[in-house]
């Protein structure tokens, strides 16, 4: 079999496209400069199949699933392999008012399940394993929020590609050989500040959205050089005028008590420059100078890149 052959079907894909669940922790962690920290990351990741199967077998019907994402520093440090042809650190996103900032990480542990309980064990596992090779730099607990709702109170994720679309639009392809089966994957965690939000209206929210709050109903476009929706600044073209989906699994997270909103933002592509482009329009604004209105409520906190190789490629670093 040729090598363009065997590049059309993804080898041993993570679960990248696991279902969106009642929780998930996302968790971030920077690699130590200890003589044991790679072999100990090593052997670790090697295994995350086999530490996951330990948790998930308690409960099947939960939908337990980890997908382990590899930083730009870290890809070198780790693995002996080329690295995936887009993969580069989180480049900070300088706007007229909002800054989308880049902050440290080696890995992603993306944990989902329908049990909280089973997230916090699988997590529990996997530091007791990695010990002090690692320092956990954002740990953050999110839920599902009544019918797939942030706490904005907007329906989030309905450009989300669906069947036969999620490969082709989330897995890396014949286009980067040696790192098909993988994905990028972005991560920005933003806070809310819900008492500006809900002194607007609900037609002034929608107009920021770009969908109506109740029924989820795509509003028209912004005529060409006018300020854009949420919704239009975050649908990415190519020259072509091809649309290109990502695949969010964004979940709410936060604490009444703490006055703490926030939406955990983490987008899968197969292409890089489709979140960065996104992010660009986003926080630069199109034209220039019209960002998205929804950042003058929501701020992230953090910015980090990774590729989640595929299972295989995982199964060699030990």
């Amino acid at each position: 079999m040729s090598t363009q052959s065997r590049a059309r079907v993804p080898i041993e894909p993570q679960c990248v496209d696991a279902p969106l669940t009642q929780a998930a922790t996302f968790l971030v962690v920077t690699i130590n400069n200890t003589p044991r920290a790679v072999g100990v990351l090593r052997s670790v990741l090697s295994n995350i199949d086999g530490l996951a199967k330990n948790v998930a077998i308690r409960d099947l019907s939960a939908v337990f699933a980890c997908t382990v994402g590899i930083g730009s520093e870290a890809w070198d440090l780790l693995t002996r392999l080329p690295r995936p042809a887009e993969l580069r650190p989180f480049a900070t996103i300088q706007g007229e008012k909002h800054t989308a900032i880049s902050t440290p990480g080696d890995l992603l542990f993306h944990i989902r399940s329908e049990r909280r309980d089973l997230c916090f064990e699988f997590e529990r596992q996997l530091l007791d394993a990695l010990g002090d090779a690692i320092t956990v730099v954002d740990e953050t607990a999110g839920f599902r929020y009544f019918d797939v709702r942030d706490l904005l109170g907007f329906v989030d994720g309905t450009a989300n590609p669906v069947g036969a679309a999620v490969p082709s639009s989330v897995l890396v392809n014949e286009e980067d050989a040696s790192s098909a089966g993988g994905s990028y994957v972005v991560v920005q965690k933003y806070v809310h500040d819900m008492n500006a939000w809900n002194s607007l209206s609900t037609e002034q929210q929608e107009a920021v959205i770009g969908r109506k709050k109740l029924d989820n109903v795509e509003l028209d476009d912004a005529a060409s050089g006018q300020q854009q929706s949420h919704k239009s600044l975050a649908t990415i073209e190519d020259e072509n005028g091809t649309e290109h989906d990502i695949l969010r699994d964004n979940m709410p997270f936060g604490s009444p008590g703490s006055k703490e909103f926030g939406t955990y933002f983490i987008g899968y592509s197969r292409r890089l420059w489709v979140i960065e482009r996104m992010l660009k329009r986003m926080f630069i604004g199109d034209p220039p100078g019209l960002h998205d209105k929804l950042l003058d409520f929501s701020t992230p906190l953090t910015g980090t890149t990774f590729f989640a190789p595929s299972l295989g490629l995982l199964k060699t670093l030990g």
